[in-house]
């Protein structure tokens, strides 16, 4: 029972993750792929320990979700989000170096996609 409780306690921790990464973008976030005025690479907050913090806020908050549940038709689910949710960051990723060019690319470099402190996989 306590293994259970302490994996629920993570889907809050992604949400709080993905929030914090929202507020941090401010007025560049869209809930679509497009350009902002003033778009910019943002390499602070949380977008310092990955690209796509929304994401991997919404992914811990899932797959806790899912640990906790353990349900067939969960783990079904879970599997759909990620595939989901790993499409559009792969979309976002195109669309940003296109736009941001090198500075993008250079980002990228540096920080992993979607789970902290992993090595920065670049590709294009």
């Amino acid at each position: 029972m306590v293994r259970h409780h302490y994996r629920q306690g993570r889907a809050p921790i992604g949400i709080a993750f993905a929030w914090w990464a929202r507020l941090h973008l401010g007025r560049l976030w869209s809930g679509t792929i497009t350009a902002k005025a003033g778009h910019h690479v943002v390499d602070t907050g949380p977008y310092r320990l990955v690209r796509h913090p929304i994401y991997t806020g919404l992914l811990v908050a899932i797959l806790a979700t899912m640990a906790a549940k353990g349900t067939v038709w969960g783990i079904v689910g879970t599997a759909l989000l990620i595939i989901g949710i790993v499409t559009k960051a792969k979309l976002e990723e195109h669309f940003m170096r296109g736009e941001l060019g090198s500075a993008y690319d250079n980002y990228a470099r540096q920080v992993p996609m979607l789970v902290p402190f992993a090595p920065a996989r670049y590709g294009r």
